[in-house]
């Protein structure tokens, strides 16, 4: 296996209040490889800003990977048309500014739990419309979009949209896996790495969990070495690929539930095979296991402030460990 470069994702410890600085210093104290910022920093409109950090983070050979970005040319809130051009150029030249190749997007979209919700399709269409007329911006700075495997879109969708947008890995247009949003996009993370394996540029490391309720599957996010997520199978796969790919923990409490009892939500995940299907629920039988072993437990979204410095430095410990064996 590749020896990986493990770090942190800023929103973990986004509790804790620090500045970006004091972030770095943090990964430093606590030998992280380096940080996603996959919030953009207040100063970051500040070019003295955007060279300090990227010297300081230089200095202590620690990553720095970028964020901003967006994806879905509408406010998710009203519906109504929105231009990320703007938005994008201005996190893509901060990004390339500090010599970062990657801007990370996430749109907050969680169409498929909304019943008036245009379907998945026409918001591919508006995305690709949008993204191919912004192709060139990105290529010129040298920098790639990456979408996260959020609640938005699953492996099958987004690989759609890159063929729509007409482009090729390393073009444009990439990933950030999220080894757990894909459970409650009803994805095996295993699977789903291997199938977006060559568009994958930047990651969040999240181990994760599923059971089966009353009302269907709920997923939700474990502390990292305690969940079922397959991370050496997954970071066997990354291995195989060209270019470095940074480990970047996001960790964070809360919990997910995925009606999949309800015929319409099911139906909104079109590309779900039996083989997939029967792969989650050998995945929430194992968690129903460890949950009566009291070995894993729900955590309450509203208790990650008090224990979230705690849990990442064991996530970055038990993430070290998995990367470091022979």
């Amino acid at each position: 296996m590749k020896k990986f470069k493990v770090g942190i994702d800023a929103y973990s410890l986004k509790p804790l209040e620090l500045d970006p600085f004091e972030l770095l210093d943090w990964a430093l104290i606590n030998e992280a490889g380096g940080v996603q910022f996959s919030e953009t920093p207040a100063q970051a409109a500040d070019k003295s800003f955007l060279n300090e950090l990227a010297q300081y983070a230089a200095e202590n050979n620690l990553y720095l990977e970028w964020g901003g970005g967006e994806h879905i040319p509408f406010d998710m809130a009203t519906g109504k048309a929105k231009n990320i051009a703007a938005s994008n150029r201005r996190a893509v030249e901060q990004a390339s500014a500090m010599g970062i190749r990657t801007v990370r997007s996430c749109s907050g979209g969680l169409m498929r739990w909304r019943e008036d919700s245009p379907p998945t399709d026409a918001f591919l269409k508006e995305m690709a419309a949008s993204l191919k007329l912004q192709r060139q911006m990105f290529i010129d700075h040298g920098v790639v979009l990456a979408i996260e495997t959020h609640f938005e879109f699953t492996t099958f969708e987004l690989l759609r949209l890159f063929e729509m947008c007409e482009a090729e890995p390393g073009d444009f247009l990439g990933i950030c896996l999220d080894t757990m949003n894909v459970l409650t996009m009803l994805e095996d993370p295993a699977a789903a790495a291997r199938r977006i394996l060559p568009w994958i540029v930047t990651t969040h490391v999240k181990d994760g969990a599923i059971f089966l309720g009353r009302d269907g599957l709920v997923s939700f996010p474990a502390e990292a070495g305690r969940g079922v997520v397959d991370f050496r199978a997954i970071f066997e796969a990354l291995s195989a690929l060209p270019d470095e790919v940074t480990l970047s923990i996001e960790d964070h409490g809360g919990e997910f539930l995925l009606p999949i009892y309800d015929p319409a939500f099911l139906a909104r995940f079109p590309d779900l095979t039996v083989r997939e299907l029967g792969s989650l629920l050998k995945m929430a039988a194992d968690t129903q296991d460890l949950l009566q072993k009291k070995t894993l437990a729900v955590l309450d979204r509203a208790r990650w402030p008090e224990i979230c410095e705690a849990r990442v430095k064991r996530d970055l410990r038990a993430i070290r460990r998995i990367v470091e064996e022979e």
